[in-house]
């Protein structure tokens, strides 16, 4: 059983019937209790559970588990829509780029060009499975194991993405700092990785309230990895200039 899958039966059962014991989790899932902790400090970073000693309760403020499909592909907000539209502008000719799975990413489809040919590389099935009608697009699917949100951030999914280089990664995650990317989970930073090294241009999409935030998970890559950060136009204008001194270039959107 992979660790993600292994925290959404985590979760279910915390849901369930309130207080899990690491010790509990262990036995029923076969792992080290060492795995368990890992597992339930991961869960807590992203919000889902309090972490007590020895197991873990609901978090009744839970805010940040995964969306589901319905959530992650509905309605985008002003500030991804005007974020989403400039990037799809940046898309040329002949060029492969990596569109992944977020919820911006969707968002991006909308604006994408129609009178040019180019390729798309993605890990999720809801991208893939919308750019079938666009007739000027090709589409390839990196493989791996489906999680429920569509997404494929597994390592198999790491190893097949190791082939490719692409002319353009749209980049997005949980936060962005002075340290890099970050994201709550340490599967999927590894997959982003991975796809940054493989890009030859890496654009960061990044709504307001994800700059100088820092989460569970580094990509444990550089600031000048990201060549350019496109935000909208409520970024606080001193975490901007954090940016800007950094050498990134800055594109701040209207919504």
């Amino acid at each position: 059983m992979f660790s993600e899958e292994r925290r959404e039966k985590i979760l279910v059962k915390v849901e369930k019937i309130g207080r899990v014991l690491a010790k509990d989790l262990a036995d029923e899932f076969q792992v080290s209790i060492d795995s368990i902790r890992r597992d339930l400090s991961i869960m807590e970073e992203e919000g889902l559970l309090k972490r007590t000693h020895g197991g873990a309760l609901p978090n009744p403020k839970a805010r940040n588990k995964p969306q589901m499909p319905d959530e992650r592909y509905g309605e985008a907000s002003q500030a991804q829509k005007a974020i989403a539209r400039a990037a799809a502008g940046l898309i040329n000719e002949g060029e492969t780029v990596f569109i992944g799975g977020a919820s911006i990413h969707n968002a991006m489809i909308t604006y994408l060009p129609r009178n040019i040919p180019y390729t798309v590389v993605t890990n999720s099935l809801e991208v893939a499975y919308r750019l079938k009608e666009y007739t000027n697009i090709e589409t390839l699917l990196i493989g791996g194991m489906v999680k429920r949100s569509g997404n494929i951030t597994d390592s198999l999914a790491n190893e097949y993405t190791k082939q490719f280089t692409v002319d353009v990664n749209f980049a997005t995650a949980g936060g962005i700092s002075v340290r890099g990317l970050s994201t709550s989970t340490p599967e999927v930073a590894v997959f982003l990785k991975t796809v940054m090294t493989r890009s030859k241009k890496n654009i960061a999409l990044m709504e307001h309230r994800k700059l100088g935030v820092d989460l569970f998970a580094g990509l444990d890559l550089p600031l000048s990895k990201v060549d350019l950060l496109i935000t909208n136009d409520e970024s606080d204008r001193e975490k901007v200039e954090v940016f800007e001194s950094a050498g990134v270039k800055v594109c701040m959107v209207s919504e």
